[in-house]
This record gives C-alpha cells, sequence and structure tokens, in this order.
C-alpha cells in the first residue's frame, strides 16, 4: 500500500527529473532509485516511471516546438520508426533480463561524454550531416528499442547522435531529441500498459511533478542554448554511467 507521503514525494522528485530530462536526459537515474526505495517491484517500477516520463517529455517537446527549433512533417518516417522500435523493446524486456545490456551501456554513456567533452561540434551550430533522415532511421529504431527494453541514457544518445550524424547544432538536437523521445514513450506505456505493468495513479500524479519540470527545463535550454545544455549532457551521461556500472557489479 502506497501512502500519501509518498506519493507526495515521489511527485516532488519527478519535478526535479522532468527538469533535468528536457535539457540532457538522464532524469531516470534519480526517479528509478527512488520508485524502488518507495517498494515498487522492478517490473512496475520501469513501467510506471514511463508514465511520468511520457508527459514531462512530451510538456518538454510542447516548448521546444512553440520555440521553432523542429518540425513534425519532415520527421514523420524518424517518428514512425522509432515507435516500432520502442514498442518492440517494451515487449520484449517483459520476456528477457537485462544484466548484459546493463553492462554495455556504461560503455556507451562514457562515450556519450568524452564526446561531448572534446567535439568541437557540440555546439549551436548546424553543420554538414554524415548521414541523410533516411540513414538515421536504423539508428534511430536502435535506439527506440533501447528506449523500449531498458531506457537509461536514450535523450544522450539521441542527442549525441542527432549531432554527430545528421549535424544539428545541440540546441536543434535537443528539441527533435524530446519529440523522438516522447515518441518512444508513449509505444513503451502502451507496452507496458497491456502488460499490467503499470500503477496509473501513481504515474498520472508523479505526470503532474514531470510536466511543471519539463516545462522548466525546456523554456531554460531554449533561452540558454549549448551552454546550458552542454554541461548538464556531460553530467548526466558521467552520472548515470557511475550508477549503473555501481548497480552491475553489486548484482
Amino acid at each position: 500500500m502506497i501512502g500519501p507521503e509518498i506519493y507526495a514525494g515521489l511527485t516532488a522528485t519527478a519535478v526535479l527529473t522532468g527538469f533535468i530530462d528536457a535539457i540532457a536526459g538522464g532524469g531516470g537515474l534519480i526517479m528509478m532509485p527512488a520508485l524502488l526505495f518507495a517498494g515498487l517491484p522492478p517490473h512496475l517500477a520501469l513501467g510506471t516511471n514511463k508514465v511520468q516520463s511520457m508527459c514531462g517529455t512530451g510538456m518538454a517537446t510542447f516548448r521546444y516546438r512553440r520555440a521553432g527549433l523542429f518540425r513534425i512533417g519532415p520527421n514523420k518516417p524518424a517518428i514512425a520508426v522509432v515507435f516500432a522500435g520502442a514498442l518492440a523493446g517494451a515487449v520484449v524486456v517483459q520476456w528477457i533480463a537485462s544484466r548484459v545490456l546493463a553492462l554495455i551501456v556504461p560503455a556507451l554513456l562514457l562515450a556519450v561524454a568524452v564526446y561531448t567533452v572534446f567535439s568541437p561540434r557540440m555546439d549551436d551550430a548546424d553543420s554538414h550531416d554524415r548521414v541523410g533522415a533516411r540513414g538515421y532511421l536504423l539508428v534511430g529504431g536502435a535506439i527506440g528499442f533501447y528506449d523500449g527494453f531498458f531506457g537509461p541514457g536514450t535523450g544522450q544518445f539521441f542527442a549525441v547522435t542527432l549531432v554527430g550524424l545528421r549535424g544539428l547544432g545541440l540546441t536543434r538536437a535537443t528539441g527533435l531529441t524530446k519529440l523522438l523521445n516522447v515518441t518512444s514513450n508513449v509505444a513503451s506505456v502502451i507496452a507496458f500498459g497491456l502488460g499490467g505493468k503499470i500503477l496509473w495513479l501513481l504515474g498520472f500524479s508523479m505526470a503532474l511533478g514531470s510536466m511543471t519540470g519539463g516545462w522548466l527545463g525546456a523554456h531554460f535550454a531554449a533561452r540558454h542554448g549549448a551552454r546550458l545544455i552542454r554541461p548538464l549532457l556531460i553530467t548526466a551521461s558521467l552520472g548515470l554511467t557511475g550508477k549503473l556500472v555501481w548497480g552491475w557489479f553489486r548484482g
């Protein structure tokens, strides 16, 4: 039985995670341990977290779109592929353990942090793309699958690949990241909901906090650009790397 104090505490925590997710991703670094500490079984924690994440990311997406940082029309193929990938991942994870993936992901996140620190491309200037919109579909689908299957670091992976492969400036990449991330969250919520692995009342209570944090985070990011996003992206990537490595060795 979850008491009202737990609802209040998790909703307040969701404000912080929504703010972090809107700017750099990695809010799950805070929210997932909080849900587990509150006594939720891992599968319910994962599914319920997707509800609040979907709503917070949705609010950030709305704010970024109003700022003119992306358009939906040209990105419809990517949205469809990411949705399909996340739906497949969320179905698969309910049957397969993710311990091996939990060891691989910290290495990828560390690479994200190193790239963000040393790459001169991690700013607000657009550059030539290395792959076109069609070429990025495979990458987007793989990240979508990963988000449905496991999740931590999805925002970082989208942002860095959109900068490094599509040539977007960091703020524009962050805006498009939210659109793709909310897509994968919607697919995951559908899969976990059909699997009966969501506490809906708690999820929507947390969603109120996450939406508040998401709006504030997107506002700050759209206003301050790469000078705010870059350090938070590095911090989130390194923090999540340490958390996952520690959790893996603890079993």
